[in-house]
């Protein structure tokens, strides 16, 4: 029988894991949650999309959505405006401070890659990110 440390889907988790705690602690000192620098970055690429835009594109129905945007509204890091043309449609804009979030959340970002890619070479890096689409692939 094999052991559960034996299983690539445990080895993942524990990855994901580790790469999360990572991101939050670093994250946390700019001030941010862990998954709102997704928001920002998509923000940062393209302003004023809708908030349903932004659900599809971190692929999260739209209540959590709602909530992530919310408290990074109470956190002075974007404001939701109502589309001009259609008072459904709220769209989602960033503020100074959001504007300001950019580099930092970069680098933190690029502080990641290189503390996850550590020891591997170009080769074994570029195989390991076919691999890691691959095995996404698999589970869509």
């Amino acid at each position: 029988m094999r052991q559960i440390q034996d299983y690539i889907g445990f080895q993942l988790l524990q990855v994901h894991k580790a790469h999360r705690s990572r991101a939050e602690a670093a994250f946390n000192k700019l001030g941010i949650h862990t998954g709102q620098e997704m928001i920002l970055l998509q923000l940062w690429i393209e302003e004023g999309i809708p908030q349903s835009q932004l659900a599809a594109c971190m692929g999260v129905e739209p209540p959590t959505a709602t909530k992530m945007l919310q408290r990074m509204e109470h956190a002075g890091l974007i404001e939701r405006r109502p589309d001009p043309e259609d008072a459904r449609i709220s769209r989602v804009y960033l503020t100074e401070r959001g504007r300001a979030l950019e580099q930092p959340v970069l680098e933190v970002w690029k502080q990641l890659e290189v503390q996850t890619v550590a020891g591997l070479s170009p080769t074994e890096q570029a195989l390991l990110r076919r691999l890691l689409m691959q095995v996404s692939a698999n589970l869509s």
